[in-house]
This record gives C-alpha cells, sequence and structure tokens, in this order.
C-alpha cells in the first residue's frame, strides 16, 4: 500500500532555467530515468523545430487557436516568450495526475509566477548556469537559432535569472548529470512528504487503534 502511487497527491514538479541553462535537457534525463513523471506537453504559437514533433515536444497551435484556449480556461498559466505564446494546458496536468503520476513542467517565471496561485502546493526548481559565457556558448553550439536570437535570449537571461529567489530549490548545472541526479533526489524526498502520502491517515489509525 504504502508503495502505490495512487495513495499519495501527485507532485506538481517545476523546472525553470534561462534558455540554454538546461532545463530541457534536465527533463528529458529526469524522464528517462523514473517512470513515476510524466511531461505536461505545452501549448505554443511558435514554429516546428527540425526534429520535434506535434504532441510530444508541443502542440503547436495558430494564434488564433491559442487565443481560443485562452478565452475558454483551457490554461493552467500561459506567458510570452521570444515573440511567442507558451502555455500548459490544464487537460494534459489533470490526466497525468489522475493515473497517479507526477507531473513535470518546463516553464518560465512567469508561468511559475501563475501556477503558484492556482497551487500552492507545486514544487519549484530553478537551474543556473555556470556562467553567462557559458550559456552563450551552449546556445551558440545549438546551431538552432540566429545570431540575433542568440543575443535577445542572452539579454532576457539576466531577468529571468534575477527571479532565482522565488524558486525552492537552485541548482547549477556545471555538468548534466550531477545536476540530473540533484533533481532527481529534490523529487524523490518530495514524494515522501506526509503531507503528500495520504494513505498515511488510515494507516496510522490502524497503527495506534
Amino acid at each position: 500500500m504504502a508503495n502505490n502511487p495512487l495513495q499519495r497527491r501527485g507532485v506538481l514538479f517545476v523546472l525553470s532555467s534561462p534558455s540554454g541553462a538546461g532545463k530541457t535537457t534536465i527533463s528529458r534525463m529526469i524522464l528517462a530515468s523514473d517512470d513515476g513523471i510524466g511531461l505536461s506537453v505545452s501549448a505554443t504559437t511558435r514554429p516546428m523545430r527540425p526534429g520535434e514533433v506535434d504532441g510530444r515536444d508541443y502542440h503547436f497551435v495558430s494564434n488564433e487557436a491559442f487565443e481560443a484556449l485562452v478565452a475558454e480556461g483551457e490554461f493552467l498559466e500561459w506567458a510570452h516568450v521570444f515573440g511567442h505564446r507558451y502555455g500548459t494546458l490544464r487537460r494534459e496536468v489533470v490526466k497525468q495526475i489522475e493515473a497517479g503520476r507526477d507531473v513535470l513542467l518546463d516553464i518560465d517565471w512567469q508561468g511559475t509566477q501563475q501556477l503558484k496561485q492556482v497551487d500552492p502546493d507545486i514544487v519549484r526548481v530553478f537551474i543556473l548556469p555556470p556562467s553567462m559565457e557559458e550559456l552563450e556558448r551552449r546556445l551558440r553550439s545549438r546551431a538552432t537559432d540566429s545570431a540575433e536570437v542568440v543575443a535577445s535570449r542572452m539579454a532576457r537571461a539576466s531577468v529571468e535569472i534575477s527571479h532565482w529567489a522565488e524558486y525552492d530549490y537552485v541548482l547549477i548545472n556545471d555538468d548534466a548529470e550531477h545536476c540530473r541526479k540533484l533533481v532527481h533526489t529534490i523529487l524523490k524526498a518530495e514524494r515522501l512528504k506526509a503531507s503528500r502520502r495520504v494513505f498515511l491517515h488510515d494507516f496510522v489509525r490502524g497503527l495506534i487503534g
């Protein structure tokens, strides 16, 4: 009984970082190493990049479709990022929670602020780069953005990093595997919180009569 995921509340687990600092890489590593957590696939108005799959990486929608989803209250949070809109679909989160799984959200500080107002019990992890020079090197090495876009991402990075103190945990990603282990340790500890393990009420009542 104690190991049944349906006997505890699912964890809404947020990873944020400036672009290039590693939140997407760490997210994929966590998903590959832990079958108890699922990814919430966001909707976005930005164009699909080479290698991406609609419904796996994002739900790619038009501006009109995104506006309709906002009007219908379909998002737990949404934000403008680099000229495009991104949003966490309520149905994606509910689907995972009802299946007894934790939910991983790869979102920025704006979305995290909104989500905290909807559900105060979220777990927030912010990932920092080891240096701004390394952050720029990573952005350039991806070879998916123009020099202008890289410059825009670097300019925005300082604003994003300034919100680090709003998070529960802050990690420096100087090694992806080490950072993944730390994130996974946080996740496993949060799963064991008494407030989430709803079976304990009946279990302890049975112990003490």
